[in-house]
């Protein structure tokens, strides 16, 4: 049964047509939080949204939008100001990866991983901060990855990208001190979701492949501490390696994720 209750907010959440996203959805309209299903794929989003206001009597909205747009995140306040929702926790979830060295890559894909990864998660970060921090109620969170903690050879975009997002969360953690607003960035490793069937192969797989379901409880678990910590890896392998990474010689640190990956 649900510990805490969120009645009386509204949650936007960036990628919320599966994986994590759609898992993040659950748990806080589980909570009693209205929502806001935000990607590209409107006909998954209606669809979610139908089963969480049924099952847990909220406002769920549906908005398809393409994140990777430059003006995103401004253009999706405006309009849910507009609609007159207020939106007390962002959750930013939205991305995605590609494997394979870097000489390689598509540049359009390239440009277009960071727009939707770095540019986007800033974008919509300072165009809802200002009404996050001053509700005091809500949380601003977002999703980083385990590859943060170190450069990631044949996935060098990707990890650079989410370096970004740890980075940039914990400072903002640190800025909003004694707003009331929470912050926190969730690092998890592989996760079962439709992440890898972008990427194209599974040999970005490294370590234990979690649940959505436990990234996102050890996510909220950490979100309802008395004292919200800045961030969190989830899984303690995960917790394990990264502090592995942070303490072994930068060149050991590169080969051994190197060769993880397949480099």
């Amino acid at each position: 049964m649900p510990t805490l209750s969120y009645r009386g907010t509204c949650a936007l959440i960036t990628g919320a047509s599966a994986g994590l996203g759609e898992e993040f959805a659950r748990q806080w309209a589980a909570r009693g939080a209205d929502v806001v299903l935000v990607a590209r794929r409107l006909d998954r989003l209606e669809t979610l949204a139908a089963e969480l206001h049924e099952e847990y009597g909220v406002t769920a909205t549906a908005i398809a939008a393409d994140l990777a747009e430059p003006g995103a995140g401004a253009g999706l306040r405006d309009e849910l100001g507009a609609r007159g929702i207020a939106v007390q926790t962002l959750i930013n979830n939205a991305g995605f990866g590609s494997h394979g060295a870097f000489l390689t890559q598509d540049p359009e894909q390239i440009s277009r991983m960071i727009q939707l990864n770095v540019c986007a998660v800033a974008d919509l970060t300072r165009a809802f901060l200002p009404s996050l921090a001053a509700d005091g109620r809500g949380a601003l969170v977002t999703v980083a990855s385990t590859a943060a903690y170190q450069p990631t050879p044949a996935m060098a975009v990707y990890g650079a990208t989410k370096a970004f997002v740890l980075s940039l969360t914990e400072a903002i953690a640190y800025e909003t001190r004694g707003t009331g607003l929470r912050v926190l960035a969730v690092s998890p490793g592989p996760v079962e979701t439709e992440f890898f069937d972008v990427v194209g192969t599974r040999d970005a797989v490294v370590g234990h492949v979690a649940t959505p379901a436990a990234v996102v409880t050890a996510a909220r678990r950490a979100l309802e501490r008395p004292r919200t910590p800045p961030s969190v890896v989830a899984g303690l392998g995960n917790r394990l390696s990264a502090v592995a990474a942070q303490l072994a010689p930068r060149r050991f640190v590169l080969a051994t994720t190197g060769r993880a990956l397949k480099a």
